[in-house]
């Protein structure tokens, strides 16, 4: 019973976790705190760019540096501090080295089963694409990635990589102020690619779905 308890509290600290968590994202996103969203924003730039200039080894052992170098003078400066005003006010990072960081085995579990399930849903989808078990997904998966052999033509992946971060970062914002126009659009955009669709299930032998 104790076990089972203890399960559950750690299963109701992971989703409150991850429902804070999704909500600090969408914050930033949306750039409800300017300086936070700008603070990450940039942060996540100049190390893209710093990809693009070096390697990762370089990047991490940098960063590695640069967190290493400010903490130990931190941790100097206040050491001298604490000496020269003879008071004892301990270890400056006390508080944060006191933090639990461990993963219980319940964790772990719950973890490892979200990404058992992730990658076995990845996996027969794919399997359904590729052994076309429906002719007009496995079109549209084809010319998906007959787009991307253009796209990756054209930029590599950190280039990509910049490119979606400044979307997600762009993207929702301009959504949300033009929420009534870009719908408008989309929905026209739909209904003109599901009545190709259409046609084309049509036209070729097989490709309707069956009825469900």
């Amino acid at each position: 019973m104790q076990a089972s308890a203890m399960a559950a509290a750690d299963s109701t600290k992971i989703e409150g976790f991850w429902s804070n968590w999704k909500c600090q994202a969408m914050e930033l996103l949306y750039w409800r705190n300017l300086k936070q969203s700008g603070l990450v924003f940039g942060s996540l730039l100049l190390l893209l760019f710093s990809l693009t200039q070096f390697s990762v080894v370089s990047v991490v052992a940098y960063l590695a540096l640069a967190a290493l170098s400010a903490t130990i003078s931190f941790r100097v400066y206040k050491s001298v501090l604490q000496a020269v005003q003879k008071t004892d006010e301990g270890h400056p990072f006390k508080s944060y080295l006191d933090v639990e960081m461990s993963l219980s085995h319940d964790q772990m579990q719950k973890y490892a089963e979200n990404v058992q399930y992730y990658i076995n849903s990845t996996l027969k989808e794919l399997r359904r694409l590729f052994l076309v078990q429906d002719l007009v997904d496995s079109l549209k998966f084809a010319v998906l990635m007959w787009l991307l052999t253009y796209v990756g033509a054209l930029f590599n992946g950190l280039t990509l990589l910049i490119m979606v971060v400044v979307s997600m970062f762009s993207m929702p914002v301009v959504y949300e102020k033009y929420q009534a126009q870009i719908d408008q659009y989309v929905d026209l955009i739909r209904t003109q690619v599901n009545s190709v669709v259409a046609k084309i299930q049509e036209k070729i032998p097989g490709a309707k779905r069956k009825a469900e």
